[in-house]
């Protein structure tokens, strides 16, 4: 588990260190984004993943590892949307986002280690293939959910399902 604990937090601190160069960039763009645009990146972000891996080829420069960063980091700004206030500022100055990335992935991180626990790290001999179709589901449950007006019966929310998708991306990098 110490190793699954450092790997995954070499993978959380990449996607920070992107997250945060972007923030720099672009500021927090992003806080216009609902729910469902959210999704749609990852969304795009994992189609573009498995149509590499069904073509065996790619022609924009940007890998598959690139891409999966993506997913992790526009999961970890779906949930910083979803605890932020409606009246919260569009533009967010660095030092207030990045304790709030912190915030959910720390969240993710701490439930990787308990199905970990439940699980004995399967997802270590899962297929890159199966983390992209899992991602793809756990945005289809997402939609569903949005499609529902967020009224759920006996299921996760949407907060569960962008945990699901950080971790799911995370695994990839790791066994790349």
């Amino acid at each position: 588990m110490k190793t699954t604990n450092q790997q995954y937090d070499k993978v959380i601190h990449s996607c920070k260190e992107i997250f945060l160069k972007k923030a720099k960039d672009y500021g927090t763009a992003w806080r216009v984004l609902r729910t469902i645009s959210i999704v749609d990146q990852i969304f795009i972000k994992a189609q573009r993943i498995r149509t590499i891996q069904q073509i065996g080829e790619q022609k924009v420069a940007d890998g598959i590892a690139a891409e999966f960063k993506g997913i992790i980091n526009y999961a970890v700004i779906g949930l910083i949307q979803l605890e932020l206030p409606a009246e919260a500022p569009e533009e967010m100055d660095i030092n207030e986002i990045a304790p709030l990335f912190d915030k959910q992935a720390e969240l993710a991180k701490s439930l990787m280690q308990d199905k970990n626990h439940d699980y004995g790290e399967a997802w270590r001999s899962m297929s890159q293939e199966s983390f992209v179709d899992l991602i793809l589901m756990k945005l289809q449950r997402i939609r569903q959910i949005l499609s529902n007006e967020g009224k759920i019966i006996s299921s996760e929310g949407i907060d569960a399902n962008y945990l699901d998708i950080i971790n799911y991306a995370v695994f990839a990098l790791i066994l790349m």
